[in-house]
């Protein structure tokens, strides 16, 4: 009567990973080089960026805050309220956003980087080309000034924050298919089928009992 021999989960995913460390083994070598070279992935520019936006949100702020005061009585009810609601929101979320920024890219955390990316893109964003675009609020020339300096700051750490989320995805991914490839490495160091997870001469195939005597 044959005999079978059932794998568990862990034995099919030593299996996969196997069959994958065989089909890229011509690319391994290449995988460690750019393993070595992303050891340290944290985008340059983006905290360059980071960095000058912590120092000038400070001056924007009191400028856009003295701006408002001058001409707060020659604005209609509602254009008041929308200002003063959205300098206050700028300012929580610039606060948040920073940190998160931060966080994301010198610790390689692709959630808190995202976060960061999505804060400034859909929130910062659009908050501030309202300040730029409504005359309704009565731009004065040094809020225009400000603005337009903010919105290249902002645009320009988009696109830094979008590339350093590419790079640190691209780092994240490489290193789970290098980990998986040595768990099989290890496996058969210790005498184990590096496909099934079993002892040598083992499988998981119906063996018959003329095979298991030779055994």
């Amino acid at each position: 009567m044959p005999v079978f021999y059932s794998p568990a989960p862990d034995n099919l995913q030593m299996g996969l990973a196997y069959m994958r460390a065989s089909v890229f083994a011509s690319n391994r070598t290449a995988d460690r080089d750019f393993t070595r070279e992303q050891e340290d992935v944290s985008h340059l520019p983006l905290q360059m960026l980071l960095y000058f936006n912590m120092f000038y949100f400070p001056c924007w702020w009191f400028s856009a805050v003295f701006m408002l005061e001058v001409k707060f009585y020659y604005l209609l009810g509602y254009y008041q309220a929308l200002l003063i609601t959205g300098v206050i929101l700028l300012t929580v979320t610039e606060a948040v956003r920073l940190y998160l920024g931060y966080i994301g890219n010198l610790e390689e955390k692709v959630p808190a980087l995202a976060a960061f990316w999505l804060l400034t893109f859909m929130f910062q964003l659009p908050v501030l080309l309202f300040f730029l675009t409504d005359e309704g609020i009565i731009i004065l020339p040094l809020e225009r000034a400000i603005n337009s300096l903010y919105l290249l700051l902002l645009l320009a750490q988009i696109l830094a924050s979008f590339m350093a989320l590419r790079t640190t995805t691209r780092k994240l991914t490489l290193l789970f298919h290098l980990r998986q490839v040595g768990k099989v490495e290890n496996f058969q160091h210790v005498g184990m089928s590096p496909v099934y997870g079993l002892p040598d001469h083992h499988t998981v195939l119906p063996i018959s009992p003329t095979h298991n005597m030779y055994h």
